[in-house]
């Protein structure tokens, strides 16, 4: 990747609390502990899971800066859902929590040196190697992800109270 499409990356990364709470804002308070099927989250549970992923792509983007080539974390982002009872967690301080990492984490890439952008770490999801670039390009993505989930759940709720 050219610095142009890091950069225009690391923008979208940055534009990515904004985003959520320009969502989260819209939808309706009621529908946030709706779950459209029993195996999936509700609004609450997407952002309690954001502030532990957020957490968890910090760590990783910092060691891919200063340990490259170091084992990054893995974890099951449905077992912790469940086992740390995603409803019972505070969402105001969650989303204050990606709301803070995800600033700190923003200014720090805007500094990195182009070198930086080649480092790798061993993921344990991954065969391939575990670029600092690949890190950006998946959670540049994450938090849209999850709003494009957000709204679906909205549909299916507003489908739901026809």
């Amino acid at each position: 990747m050219d610095k142009q499409e890091r950069d225009a990356l690391i923008e979208e990364y940055g534009a990515g609390y904004r985003k959520l709470k320009a969502c989260l804002d819209s939808l309706p308070r009621e529908m946030w502990q709706f779950k459209p099927a029993s195996t999936e989250w509700s609004v609450h549970e997407i952002i309690v899971h954001l502030a532990d992923s957020e957490s968890n792509s910090a760590l990783r983007a910092r060691r891919l800066i200063v340990e490259p080539g170091q084992s990054v974390m893995a974890y099951d982002q449905d077992v912790w859902a469940n086992g740390l009872n995603y409803h019972d967690q505070n969402w105001e301080d969650a989303l204050e929590t990606v709301r803070l990492v995800r600033k700190s984490t923003y200014e720090l890439l805007k500094m990195q040196p182009d070198e930086v952008w080649t480092h790798a770490a061993v993921h344990p999801e991954f065969s391939d190697p575990y670029t600092f670039e690949r890190w950006l390009k998946i959670y540049a993505a994450h938090i849209p992800g999850h709003i494009d989930q957000m709204r679906g759940n909205e549909k299916v709720w507003k489908e739901q109270r026809k």
